[in-house]
């Protein structure tokens, strides 16, 4: 699979299908599995790329802390060894706020799906989130800020499942500690203006982590926002794939040349 590189630090991704590009940016501490329900589905009609942000799965983990600045750079450094110019772009959490830098300093996104962001990261406790690599008990328990209650309780395997997957791919406390202060620091709030692409900010009304009110205040901020709430914990666009998934196929065929 290729990488791509921005200075030293060496960044992997992988692509799918074909048609015009839908990039996949993810949050806080995670590796690629999060993106498990909605690449696949979008993969045909769409080209999907995933990469890992620093720190996370199979690219580099430099020594932090680092900014949205950073990974912004390594996105555009994966676009280019890629060769995409014109792009959808979908962020979770950080991811979002990388999202939405890219789409104000650069004209590459065409649209943004934004999940379980905001447009400022100070106040955030994400510790309820993080889990060790190395310890299946931590990242077990963790899920519990990452999902509603009744979503484990239908899903027990699943559960089990994204565990392995986190053991596999997510970042180590040092990355974990690099990757929030990205978002700690983060703030475009009177900066929306800016990112005058379509934006659909998709949250989950029960998001222990990313309150909800800072997705509603996020769409109402950008140009072209358009809030979707769903029944959901924080990592919305897996407990409700389908319906996300809908809104986001809404969104890149409503900017189809």
């Amino acid at each position: 699979m290729p990488t791509a590189s921005n200075g030293p630090v060496s960044l992997y991704y992988e692509t799918d299908g074909d048609g015009e590009t839908v990039v996949f940016l993810g949050d806080v501490g995670y590796g690629a599995w999060q993106w498990g329900w909605q690449h696949g589905a979008l993969a045909g009609p769409f080209e999907t790329l995933v990469t890992d942000l620093r720190g996370t799965g199979r690219s580099d983990a430099p020594p932090g802390p680092y900014a949205v600045d950073d990974m912004v750079a390594d996105v555009q450094a994966v676009l280019k060894d890629h060769g995409a110019r014109a792009v959808h772009v979908v962020g979770a959490g950080l991811g979002g706020m990388v999202a939405l830098e890219l789409a104000r300093v650069s004209s590459r996104p065409r649209s943004l799906g934004l999940l379980g962001t905001a447009a400022a990261g100070a106040g955030l406790s994400l510790d309820p989130l993080f889990g060790d690599p190395a310890d299946a008990d931590t990242l077990r328990s963790s899920l519990a800020a990452a999902f509603s209650r009744e979503f484990l309780d239908a899903h027990p395997d699943v559960a089990e499942r994204i565990v392995e997957w986190r053991t596999a791919e997510d970042a180590a406390p040092d990355a974990w500690a690099a990757q929030t202060a990205a978002v700690e620091a983060f703030d475009i709030s009177d900066r929306l203006y800016e990112v005058d692409c379509p934006a659909l900010v998709a949250h989950g009304r029960d998001d222990a982590v990313w309150p909800v009110e800072r997705g509603r205040r996020l769409a109402e901020g950008l140009p072209r926002g358009e809030f979707a709430g769903f029944d959901a914990g924080h990592l919305v666009g897996i407990e409700q794939a389908r319906a996300v998934n809908d809104e986001l196929f809404g969104l890149f065929e409503g900017v189809r040349d």
